[in-house]
């Protein structure tokens, strides 16, 4: 159980430093979800956003950053 503990206490971390970078860095931000191949599709009634590119740099990103945690830990 204490390696469960350690897991939470992590993920908090790491979730708080996210929020901090968003809240101090957040205008930073603001071709995230712009970028070519993200669809944006505005109507008279409708409104249709897919961020496609902006999420598959997400994810690379994220999965090496879980890679070199992994590698060092």
């Amino acid at each position: 159980m204490p390696s469960v503990g350690k897991a939470v206490v992590l993920i908090g971390v790491v979730i708080v430093v996210i929020g901090l970078v968003i809240w101090l860095a957040g205008d930073k931000f603001n071709w995230f979800g712009q970028l070519p191949g993200d669809i944006n599709v505005e109507r008279k009634n409708f409104r249709f956003f897919a961020p496609i590119t902006s999420m598959l740099l997400f994810s690379i990103l994220f999965s090496l950053i879980l890679w070199v945690i992994r590698r060092f830990f």
